[in-house]
């Protein structure tokens, strides 16, 4: 079931380092959020904490709320583990486990999580998640050649299966489709409006002309300086925010006056 998240006073350190300040937002669920924004303002770090990820970097912490499903994702009765069973991600470039088969990459996740599974059950999930990232027809008939024989392309959308194997509520997406070319972007944008339908997802990307097409409410992020926090500047429907924002910053962002 997708879920909404309430981000309230939300502040992100790496060590005494203020990376993120102060954001609050409210993700809608069954809706797809874009954060854009300047490199290094923040967009990735922020995508990171939602489902604890930014932890794996020593010293990496927050302030504030993440509140899913009335639930604090930072409550320390909270196990990171399970945050991030329930809030899967897409990374920058396909990462498909290169020794395992299409088959046991989607697998992956329900393996870690010492999920026994059938035979059967597990080539009705392969079937399920590999139709949902729209890969089926393409590799139904290769299942165990390795997952790093697909194209760019499709490795993306492997990897977006191995995300909703494991049943989460949010998908997150860093610039998934950055180091794509322009048809295999255009296969992730149409499957990220498929998505929706099931999920909340957020997607970082650099792209403001995918951001205008495949979200529903955009985040602009902006810096002050070298070694200053990220800053959620502006939040809103994507057609506000793409013809008519309140923030100057946001206007000169998006028209490529700056960024």
């Amino acid at each position: 079931m997708a879920k909404r998240i309430d981000v309230k006073n939300l502040n992100v350190y790496y060590g005494d380092f203020l990376a993120v300040e102060d954001v609050s937002m409210v993700i809608e669920p069954r809706s797809v959020t874009a954060l854009i924004g300047p490199s290094g303002c923040g967009k990735s770090t922020f995508l990171r904490t939602l489902n604890r990820m930014h932890e794996v970097t020593p010293g990496g912490r927050v302030e504030g709320e993440v509140i899913m499903d009335g639930n604090n994702l930072y409550d320390p009765r909270v196990d990171p583990v399970v945050v991030r069973r329930q809030v899967g991600m897409v990374f920058q470039r396909p990462n498909p486990f290169p020794t395992m088969s299409i088959a046991e990459n989607v697998l992956a996740g329900i393996r870690l999580n010492n999920r026994r599974i059938s035979k059967s059950a597990a080539e009705e999930v392969v079937e399920t998640s590999l139709r949902g990232a729209n890969l089926w027809e393409e590799v139904k008939d290769r299942l165990e050649k390795p997952g790093s024989s697909l194209s760019g392309g499709q490795q993306q959308r492997l990897c977006i299966a191995r995300a909703i194997a494991v049943k989460p509520d949010v998908v997150l997406m860093d610039e998934p489709c950055s180091a794509l070319d322009p048809i295999s972007t255009l296969a992730i944008e149409d499957l990220i409006a498929e998505l929706k339908n099931d999920y909340t997802i957020v997607i970082v990307t650099h792209n403001m002309q995918q951001a205008a097409r495949v979200s529903d409410k955009t985040g602009f992020f902006n810096i002050a300086g070298a070694r200053k926090p990220g800053r959620l500047i502006e939040y809103d429907e994507t057609t506000k925010i793409f013809s008519h924002p309140d923030n100057e910053a946001t206007e000169a962002y998006i028209s490529g006056r700056f960024g």
